[in-house]
């Protein structure tokens, strides 16, 4: 028993020690871990802490209660531990605070240090244009002042003395250039054909013609030329009397033109019996012609036709080869000095025609039927109807034209073969070539549409063609066909171009290029409601894209008369439209690099004054190679206020933004309450006359910019892109710049073009929803491009921004530039757009097919590569920063 007692006595103390230990140990951790100083707690605490080394002398009701004591600390200590882990959270949330206060700080230092750098960057770019305007030593040019004779002198002043003969007119000799100022505009005056017994339909054709000419006045008294229309019944021997009857005839008929129509029974007007006047028509004999004096005339078309344009008579460019590789059909009327010559050719044609080739070749040399009207003798009367000829001329590689004897220097007969060759896209080969002066060859190069060969040439002819490849095959006759269309397929067009012959002969500048008015949305006392416009925070930039500078103007009409005297050639044979005058061009001659050094530093901003550099001097001025310049945004909007206001406030402080012009398409007004964004520049919101997408594309007048940056009202661009876009297109001003790419596609199963937004590593059109282009193809599109390309755009609503870049790449053969990685511009937020439809994406095959069959060819071109700055991607040192930080 007592064994058994001591034993329960020695397990009960271990129990009690076990249980210290378990109380304890808690304790002890906390307190060293916590470092809480013993004088937190009280003394009889303490007491009783340190008495528990006494723990094995203590009663079990003590030994309860300093459990309970020890459980109280415990819950004591506890608490302390909440409180201090709270003052480290909120410690902790002071320190977060702090720290992104100090951030914020961080980024509006870099901020205003960034606004600093660009204001003393505006501030230098306004001292260097200040210092410019004040040192500018050249007269600014505008558009000129149309400046007239005196309604008082009416008598056409003689130069020359009378008896000089008529056969040796020259302008300098038979031209009163006092009438004609350079200012004058060059106004025409028409007689009216109601003093001639004209054939009614020649008579209101002309007459219509005429009278919406531009250069045409009904004031003689100011005009520098006269207009006779000699066709009809006027015989040979009363042609010399009814000139001398007319009113302002003077002493010589000098600055009279007298067109006379072929046909309708009007032989050739003879130079006796013009005097001093110009003659201006289609059959000239040798002896009689005044060179640069008097005027060939294109076969003159029977009448406007409105109802079939000249692109749907016409053939298309492809294939370059056709089933007849040379085609001739005529017979040679009468007997004239030379037959012996043409018994030659024909017998060397019909050599060629039955060597031992697989060439197609057609060649007639009687005709089982002729055309009526030819009355010439010596030269190839025509044969069959028209259509006839049309037939066999379509399926013609090149169409032989021989020259009439050499009596005439040219024939009415020659140049409807001519004609009916370039409609048809056959290539003209004019043998005898040396001695037949054709329409305009004053200034357009018939070289360049036409084989120009002498008779000895005849038996090589089959040789020469065969050398011509497809490329220049298609190039010719892609040639002839803008010759065809844009000086001979109508008689509207046939008097422009001999009226623009005569007045560069002049040297005075074409008329001013049509612009569009810009009416605002605002009636004259409305106010809109602005609003200060902060800069989204998804567009800023931590980098000086460039300084802020007051908006100016490109200089317009800077070429009038350098381009008027020295550069016709290029006006006639590259760009087809002597008729008028534009306020810029799209590749206007660029200076040397040393000129903005020496001489000619108006308006250059070399990066570091010409050091050079890399981001921080980029950013400070344009550089390139042509002074600095501004752009102008066009945005298309219709009924979506809120996604153009937020689009408009992106565009807060862009740097070389001159204005935004937005282009209200819808009959309604904008919401009288709307506040529109203070962004820096001018907004103007300019009413459209009808909802059209052509609209993005109209010459408004008050885009006062070469370069125009055309974007949807929901096309979220950030600054950097669009500034990178603009220095792009400075360096490539005839071009499309942009962001989202598209190509055609050709499908084999139908024969024909599709639409492809798919990602492609080939490119041909640039979306201009988001892309620069030149101001002078807003002229061209509204006023020289095809109507019906414009009506399809109306009827679909849809494809305008195809149809522009089929006409920049019609213009300079060349495709669009990509800039960036971007492919697609639309906000993430905006509603769905019409472009996501399907029969959206089924119009635009449509539209692609039809613009290639008015053009006659896809003009539109391949290219493999993208822009991007020079130093994207590229390892610099740490003191040197690139050119843009993300693109």
């Amino acid at each position: 028993t007592l064994g058994y007692r001591c034993a329960a006595v020695k397990v009960y103390r271990v129990y009690i020690l076990l249980l210290f230990l378990l109380i304890a140990a808690p304790f002890y951790i906390h307190y060293y871990i916590s470092k809480i100083s013993i004088d937190s707690y009280s003394t009889d605490d303490v007491r009783r802490i340190v008495q528990l080394d006494d723990i094995h002398i203590l009663e079990a009701n003590d030994l309860k209660l300093r459990i309970e004591e020890l459980i109280r600390i415990k819950a004591s200590v506890s608490s302390e531990l909440r409180d201090l882990e709270h003052r480290r959270q909120k410690l902790q949330s002071e320190i977060v605070s702090l720290s992104q206060s100090l951030e914020e700080v961080k980024r509006e230092s870099s901020a205003s240090h960034l606004e600093l750098e660009r204001m003393q960057s505006s501030l230098k770019q306004a001292l260097l244009a200040q210092n410019e305007l004040a040192s500018r030593n050249v007269p600014r040019l505008f558009l000129p002042l149309r400046l007239v004779p005196a309604s008082e002198n009416n008598d056409i002043v003689t130069m020359h003395p009378a008896s000089e003969p008529s056969q040796a007119c020259h302008m300098h000799t038979c031209f009163d250039y006092s009438r004609c100022s350079l200012a004058s505009g060059f106004p025409v005056y028409f007689y009216n054909p109601d003093d001639t017994n004209v054939d009614p339909a020649v008579k209101r054709t002309i007459t219509d013609t005429l009278n919406t000419n531009v250069h045409v006045t009904f004031d003689p008294d100011v005009a520098c030329v006269y207009i006779v229309l000699l066709t009809g019944s006027l015989q040979h021997t009363s042609v010399q009397a009814y000139l001398k009857g007319l009113r302002f005839w003077g002493t010589g008929g000098q600055n009279h033109l007298l067109l006379s129509l072929p046909g309708h029974g009007q032989g050739p007007v003879h130079s006796a019996d013009a005097e001093r006047a110009v003659i201006v028509q289609s059959t000239f004999l040798t002896n009689e012609f005044r060179h640069n004096f008097d005027v060939v005339l294109p076969s003159f078309p029977k009448q406007d036709n409105d109802s079939s344009p000249a692109w749907s008579v016409a053939s298309a460019l492809v294939p370059a080869r056709r089933k007849y590789l040379l085609t001739f059909r005529g017979e040679l009327k009468g007997k004239q000095n030379g037959t012996q010559t043409y018994d030659a050719i024909v017998s060397a044609l019909k050599r060629m025609q039955t060597s031992a080739t697989d060439d197609g070749l057609h060649l007639e040399f009687v005709c089982a039927a002729l055309d009526q009207g030819q009355e010439e003798g010596g030269e190839w009367s025509l044969c069959g109807s028209l259509e006839h000829r049309m037939v066999l001329l379509r399926e013609s590689t090149f169409s032989l034209i021989i020259a009439p004897s050499d009596i005439y220097s040219t024939t009415a007969s020659s140049l409807r073969r001519l004609s009916e060759a370039l409609q048809c896209g056959a290539i003209p080969v004019i043998l005898g070539a040396d001695h037949l002066t054709l329409p305009f060859a004053e200034f357009l190069d018939w070289s360049r549409v036409a084989l120009l060969l002498p008779v000895a040439r005849v038996t090589e002819l089959h040789f020469i063609l065969r050398t011509y490849g497809d490329s220049d095959l298609v190039e010719l006759r892609h040639r002839g066909r803008l010759v065809w269309e844009h000086y001979l397929s109508t008689p509207s067009r046939v008097v422009s171009a001999v009226l623009s012959l005569m007045r560069a002969r002049l040297g005075i500048p074409a008329h001013p290029a049509k612009e569009e008015p810009a009416l605002s949305v605002f009636n004259s006392t409305f106010r809109p409601v602005t609003m200060d416009s902060p800069m989204p925070s998804d567009v800023e930039v931590e980098e000086s894209l460039g300084p802020l500078e007051q908006p100016f103007p490109s200089l317009p009409y800077q070429r009038n008369f350098s381009v008027a005297i020295n550069e016709q050639g290029k006006v006639w044979n590259e760009l087809y439209d002597p008729h008028t005058l534009y306020p810029f061009g799209t590749d206007d001659p660029v200076l040397p690099s040393e000129a903005k050094f020496i001489g000619s530093s108006f308006g250059f901003r070399p990066i570091a004054e010409g050091a050079g550099g890399s981001g921080k001097e980029f950013g400070e001025a344009l550089g390139g190679n042509v002074p600095r310049e501004q752009f102008t945004v066009v945005m298309l909007t219709y009924e979506r206020e809120a996604v153009m206001v937020d689009s408009l406030q992106r565009l807060h402080n862009l740097p070389h933004l001159n204005k935004v012009i937005v282009v209200w398409n819808s009959p309604k007004p904008p919401s009288s309450d709307l506040r529109w964004p203070e962004i820096g520049v001018p907004i103007e919101v300019i009413r459209a006359k009808k909802n059209s997408l052509n609209n993005r594309f109209l010459p408004y007048s008050s885009i006062e910019t070469e370069a125009i940056l055309s974007v949807d009202d929901d096309a979220h661009l950030r600054h950097d892109e669009i500034v990178f876009g603009f220095r792009v297109w400075r360096e490539a001003r005839d071009r499309i710049v942009g962001f989202p790419g598209r190509y055609h596609a050709w499908d084999n199963n139908n024969r024909a073009w599709l639409y492809n937004s798919n990602y492609s590593c080939e490119l041909s059109m640039v979306l201009t929803g988001a892309a620069f282009f030149h101001k002078h193809y807003s002229y061209l599109y509204t006023n020289v491009m095809p109507q019906a390309i414009r009506d399809k755009v109306d009827e679909y609503m849809n494809c305008e921004d195809i149809a522009m870049n089929f006409l920049v790449s019609h213009v300079t053969r060349k495709p669009p530039l990509k800039v960036t990685s971007r492919w697609t511009f639309r906000c993430p937020g905006c509603a769905a757009s019409l472009s996501e439809d399907d029969s959206h994406f089924q119009e635009r095959h449509k539209c692609i097919n039809f613009f290639a069959q008015v053009y006659g060819y896809m003009p539109l071109l391949y290219t493999q590569f993208r822009l991007d700055s020079v130093l994207f991607k590229t390892r610099i040192p740490h003191d040197k920063q690139k050119c843009f930080k993300y693109i």
